[in-house]
């Protein structure tokens, strides 16, 4: 895992490339790379790259970065890990290539030179990276096909600068920082900012399952070779009712996503809660394991004696699978103290990212530069309410809601009524919709909410900018009418991608740990989809939990689900009142979703901060 960041100045009015503020740039990414650094510069000065490196395959400086290919022609600035490249470094072998390194680094570069662009097909992996091709004179930059990795870009009109991450092209003082409507409107709606947005009008994310080309002409269009939406339609077709007993193949490729996330030359450890999805991985790893797997769990005292408290039930599985395993206990104290440096890391505002904060602390802490996570199952293997509610939502309003005004009109009746759900007053007028029903599950703030938040008329056109509605209906563009393809694509697309992946790569890079995620895996979603479109509704985590040689005790399965939460809404008990009104629905004062609110105010009011001193405003 590392970072990366590059500049080109591909017109031929271009100034001459600011050295300085890719200098700055590199720096900023130093947490990313703490074993090494590098940098390449083209003959002609209008291309250079640099690398911060976190070595976790081939530890020698054979594989430093950038790094490249034996004609010179080809140049790499690369970020991830390819799971598959001895298979495919052996299909180069036979064609005539020559290696230099044992790293997979050199692999993208000689596959590129054989395939070109249709390399990405061939990838198993978590991926970003800027490519350099002299006989075309143009820049390739990809990204993983679930964005596992990020990649984001700044486009002036002559030169294009990349990075690993949103800040550290702040940093360079060369982009556009005005505010991006679109990106205000989607975390506040959301709790994350929606891809491609940003905070900034300069700059962009290239979408995950995506490549850029860049040549003299400046950027071409993102173009996109994978999507889930159409993986899951493709599995839709494929579904056999033949298959009696889909116990065997669901472990099978379970059971190889592990593996392929176990390549590398460091130990890899695993984030472990009393959930099935973290706790059937370790027994998927330690299946195949040597010697004991590492595993970590993180214990809050404000929890004790509640159901949230997941140590005692995630040291029993450690237990259980024989792991070596570490609760580290995370106190309201330690959290204040790190509130800046989180704030800081927090690459683009969030509402979630403080679990895998300390979970990456403690990692670190223990000497481990990769962890597993189990990330991705919820989405999978139908985890979350929504897969529940939201079919039920669209069923019972699809009639009302073709009604003209019918919603609109009960919205404006009911918003303000006591006792009422802040959700409720929209359901005639949403939940109609997959995409409007999706938004009143994942929602953290309505849209007619938004002229009581603060910069509301900034927030109020970016929902004009970004419609939600139709952002989330493009994730669905070739997707099964099956209600599980829907709904998991949907998770996929928003929750995961903008949410759950992004913090996971924030804040574990901030500790300098690799996170790896086995179930999020576009090979694991092409063997799985037929299957899981084939099980009863809510039995999915039933064939995950058994999927190890010894299934996950029963304790572990029927727990009720809390998620890896932490105490942050108790902790903003002591801070001063936000803007956001008393709730008076019932259960709301102590709801997660409450504290969410809070504390979505909190970090965007964070991030205007930054934005204001960075800009001495």
């Amino acid at each position: 895992m590392c970072g990366i960041a590059g500049i080109y100045a591909y017109a031929e009015n271009a100034p001459a490339m600011d050295q300085e503020a890719l200098q700055a740039i590199h720096n900023h990414l130093a947490l990313r790379g703490p074993d090494g650094q590098g940098q390449w510069h083209s003959d002609s000065d209008r291309v250079a790259m640099r690398h911060r490196r976190l070595a976790i395959i081939d530890l020698s400086r054979k594989a430093a970065q950038p790094m490249s290919d034996d004609s010179g022609r080809l140049t790499i600035s690369f970020n991830g890990e390819i799971y598959n490249y001895r298979s495919l470094r052996q299909k180069l072998e036979l064609k005539g290539y020559s290696f230099r390194s044992q790293s997979d680094t050199e692999v993208l570069l000689y596959l590129y030179r054989d395939r070109g662009a249709s390399m990405l097909e061939d990838l198993s992996g978590m991926f970003a990276f800027g490519l350099w091709d002299a006989n075309r004179q143009g820049l390739f930059l990809a990204r993983d096909p679930y964005g596992i990795k990020p990649l984001y870009y700044s486009d002036n009109g002559n030169t294009l600068m990349f990075a690993s991450q949103v800040k550290a092209l702040l940093a360079g003082n060369t982009i556009n920082t005005a505010a991006n409507a679109a990106g205000w409107a989607g975390f506040y709606l959301f709790g994350s900012v929606p891809e491609p947005h940003t905070l900034y009008q300069g700059i962009k994310a290239l979408e995950a399952g995506s490549s850029l080309w860049i040549d003299q002409r400046g950027p071409g269009r993102p173009r996109r070779y994978f999507s889930i939406a159409r993986t899951w339609a493709e599995a839709g077709e494929r579904t056999s009712s033949s298959i009696r007993d889909p116990a065997p193949p669901i472990r099978e490729a379970l059971f190889e996503s592990v593996n392929r996330h176990r390549v590398g030359d460091v130990p890899v450890g695993c984030f472990l809660s009393a959930g099935v999805d973290s706790g059937a991985l370790l027994g998927l790893m330690q299946d195949n394991a040597g010697d004991p797997v590492r595993s970590i769990t993180l214990e809050f005292p404000d929890f004790n004696n509640t159901p949230a408290n997941e140590a005692p039930l995630a040291e029993r599985s450690a237990r259980f699978y024989g792991a070596r395993h570490t609760t580290r206990r995370i106190t309201e104290g330690e959290f204040q103290e790190d509130l800046p440096a989180i704030l800081d890391a927090m690459d683009q505002p969030s509402i979630d990212g403080i679990n895998t904060w300390f979970a990456s602390k403690a990692a670190a802490e223990s000497g481990l530069k990769v962890a597993v996570s189990g990330l991705g199952g919820d989405e999978l293997f139908a985890g979350y309410p929504g897969f529940r509610n939201i079919p039920r939502w669209v069923r019972a309003c699809a009639f009302p809601a073709k009604i003209p005004w019918l919603g609109a009109a009960a919205r404006h009746l009911f918003h303000r009524a006591p006792g009422l759900h802040p959700k409720a007053p929209g359901l005639l007028e949403y939940a109609g919709s997959y995409a409007g029903a999706y938004l009143l599950q994942r929602g953290l703030f309505m849209p007619w909410e938004f002229p009581q938040l603060p910069n509301s008329e900034l927030l109020v056109n970016g929902l004009l900018d970004l419609q939600p509605l139709k952002h989330i209906d493009s994730c669905l563009d070739g997707c099964s009418p099956k209600a599980y393809a829907r709904i998991a694509t949907l998770e996929a697309e928003l929750y995961l991608r903008n949410q759950l992946l992004r913090d996971a790569d924030w804040a574990g890079m901030a500790h300098s740990l690799e996170i790896r995620t086995p179930l999020v895996d576009a090979q694991l979603l092409r063997q799985l989809a037929p299957l899981l479109l084939q099980l009863p509704p809510g039995r999915a985590k039933n064939w995950l939990a058994a999927a190890p040689s010894r299934a996950l005790p029963e304790e572990i399965l029927t727990r009720s689900k809390t998620g890896f939460q932490t105490p942050v809404g108790h902790w903003q008990k002591n801070t001063p009142e936000t803007v956001l009104p008393k709730p008076t629905g019932a259960g709301l004062n102590n709801s997660r979703w409450h504290w969410s609110r809070h504390w979505a105010l909190r970090v965007g009011s964070a991030f205007q901060s930054h934005e204001c001193s960075r800009t001495g405003n």
